[in-house]
């Protein structure tokens, strides 16, 4: 176990003993934050749009206080850019949905329009297109409170609800967490509810026609004048289809509530679920939405500051991820396995496994269910990055019968769950339908599942190091990682800031599946991120990388990042070059005094290009991970014998 005693700077040591009393006092800062029923959890921090919906959620539900809405209100100003915008991450450009939002949460607290704040606010929101520039989820959100029409957002009947698996579209040919936001929208649209706001926005209106329709012949313009016979259906269903389809839609959302009220464990299908299920007859105080309600509660953090008491929304929670990824960080720092935090996350983390079917089992109905998710309460969604970073993070703690028949079952699943192409994605098998972006409908964020080279990566790294790199599956799915590599040699990543963290789950699952750190696509994996290292020996990828191709593999030099790039290139065998002793340096030399990292930085990705997250605890246990392998002997001997 690594020493976890005091250590004072001595300028005389060497630069290895620096870094060893940095990784100490990170060892020992990550142990305090630990739950004593064995979890660790850090904040996910993501945009005010979630403060400002739950405001509206509330508006329309007619549970909103004035105490909750004062506070919102204090953190909703706080995040406002100099400009007057809001950004969807931290240091990011401003967005219009985002600022539309956030301004009409604030003049639902009182604030008056001609207040300072909210002139500029209106100004960035009129020169970027107004309302009418916005998504189309912000203009459902202002068409549930008359501030705009339902004939000029994108029509969802909820027929789609009935429509069979092999039909073009169909609930379960969408990501499962658009399928579960669709749904309820579905009811929300068919039902047009307009409820009271209290104020007017129309300020917002820039007045700018709707472009025209793309030509015919494109997939867009058809499926744009398919909207057109969609709404003239809307005004005049076949009644008896439409109070059969509102029907199996309630039942469907209603069958997917979660035992601590939520759905899914995510903002958006919350939401627009307890606000459909209100519109469609269900009471507030119906048990379904009274858990609902209760259930946000655990979601909403409270925090004394010098502007007041703050309120602010979690989008979701990550405590099954956040304590996989601490045990591989502990156990690589040299903590016992049998040490007493280890065995209580190990003991948690069993009682956390998912043994029921859910939606990914109507793709794969033969397989068995085994995996975790990624949230406390997430039955119905196990994740293959969850279920994969567990199972390393168990084969960190001591040895039980239990450990093993999880493992197993997690193997069986995991192997069930790969897709026709050998990838894996995060949630679903061969959810890779494409042209739903081409619907009026998506023109926010990811709506469906491919695989992804970060997700694939670790779960190959989690069979190599259960001894199965040579079997077909992982085989094929090295194929798929080679094949997927960038021109640059990098890897995109889907769910981390961006090519560093691809290339950074990469090259350590390539190496331990096999391949040489001499391999052509490891040697230019690792010459990439050497090129792309940062004068200050960090690494930092900006996340308008995901827009803008010039910003890939730039940016503001954060832990996590830095962290990503150093397992790379331990794994590609430079663990003693010039960048490596650099990038440690960097590390040792930004660390705070209580063993942590600052990172105000967003290095989580929700939906590349549109919706990202700080996740707090990332800052500390990438760190960890890496500084551990690069400086204990165990971990380079054990890869000495592999």
């Amino acid at each position: 176990m690594a020493d976890l005693s005091t250590h004072v700077k001595d300028p005389n040591a060497d630069d290895d003993a620096w870094a060893h009393a940095a990784l100490d006092r990170a060892v020992e800062h990550l142990l305090d934050l630990q739950d004593p029923a064995g979890w660790w959890k850090g904040e996910l921090e993501t945009n005010v749009t979630m403060d400002a919906e739950d405001l509206l959620m509330r508006q329309f539900l007619g549970v909103r206080t004035d105490e909750q809405t004062a506070q919102s209100a204090v953190w909703i100003r706080s995040q406002q850019r100099d400009d007057g915008s809001w950004a969807n991450f931290r240091f990011g450009p401003g967005d219009v949905s985002t600022s539309v939002e956030a301004y009409v949460a604030l003049r639902l607290a009182g604030d008056d329009p001609d207040d300072q704040h909210l002139k500029q606010a209106r100004q960035f929101i009129l020169d970027n297109g107004g309302i009418e520039g916005t998504r189309v989820f912000t203009r459902i959100w202002l068409s549930l409170f008359g501030q705009w029409s339902w004939d000029d957002v994108p029509a969802l009947p909820p027929e789609i609800v009935l429509a069979p698996r092999w039909v073009p579209f169909n609930i379960y040919d969408w990501g499962c967490w658009a399928r579960q936001t669709l749904v309820p929208l579905t009811i929300l649209g068919a039902l047009r509810p307009n409820r009271p706001l209290g104020v007017s926005v129309d300020e917002l209106r820039a007045g700018t026609p709707a472009p025209p329709p793309d030509p015919a012949t494109t997939w867009r313009g058809a499926f744009a004048r398919l909207d057109r016979v969609l709404h003239r259906y809307e005004r005049r269903p076949v009644r008896s289809v439409r109070k059969l389809a509102l029907r199996w839609a309630a039942e469907w959302v209603v069958a997917r509530q979660e035992k601590d009220g939520c759905w899914g464990g995510i903002q958006p299908p919350w939401v627009y679920s307890l606000m459909a299920l209100h519109a469609i007859g269900y009471p507030v105080d119906h048990p379904v939405l009274a858990a609902g309600l209760a259930g946000w509660e655990r979601f909403t953090i409270r925090e004394d500051t010098p502007a007041g008491t703050i309120r602010r929304i979690e989008a979701c929670q990550s405590p099954v991820w956040d304590t996989a990824l601490a045990l591989v960080a502990l156990g690589d720092a040299g903590v016992a396995p049998e040490a007493g935090p280890m065995v209580r996350a190990r003991d948690w983390l069993l009682e956390e496994e998912i043994t029921v079917r859910g939606d990914w089992a109507v793709r794969r109905p033969r397989t068995p269910a085994g995996g975790w998710a990624f949230e406390f309460d997430n039955d119905g969604y196990p994740d293959t990055d969850d279920t994969a970073e567990v199972v390393l993070g168990l084969r960190r703690t001591a040895e039980s019968p239990r450990v093993e028949e999880a493992v197993r079952r997690a193997r069986i699943w995991l192997r069930g769950m790969q897709c026709r192409d050998g990838g894996w994605g995060a949630f679903d098998a061969d959810n890779t339908r494409e042209l739903a972006y081409q619907l009026p409908f998506c023109d926010f964020g990811a709506v469906i599942d491919p695989p992804s080279a970060d997700v694939t990566a670790h779960v190959v790294e989690m069979f190599a190091h259960e001894g199965h790199a040579d079997d077909p599956e992982v085989q094929r799915a090295v194929r798929w990682l080679l094949d997927a590599q960038e021109r640059d040699g990098s890897w995109f990543g889907r769910w981390g800031a961006n090519h560093v963290y691809g290339t950074g789950a990469v090259l350590p699952a390539l190496v331990a599946a096999g391949l040489s750190p001499h391999h052509r696509a490891v040697v230019r994996g690792a010459n990439w991120l050497t090129a792309h290292q940062n004068a200050d020996g960090g690494w930092g990828e900006d996340l308008r990388s995901y827009a803008d191709p010039s910003w890939v593999g730039k940016g503001t030099s954060t832990a996590s990042q830095t962290a990503w790039a150093l397992l790379a290139l331990e794994a590609a065998g430079l663990r003693d070059s010039p960048a490596v002793r650099a990038g440690i340096a960097w590390l040792v030399a930004t660390q705070r005094p209580d063993g942590s990292w600052d990172e105000p930085q967003f290095t989580g990705t929700g939906f590349p290009g549109d919706f990202y997250i700080n996740y707090h605890l990332y800052r500390l246990v990438f760190p960890v991970t890496a500084l551990g392998r690069l400086l204990l002997p165990a971990h380079h001997d054990a890869q000495d014998l592999a």
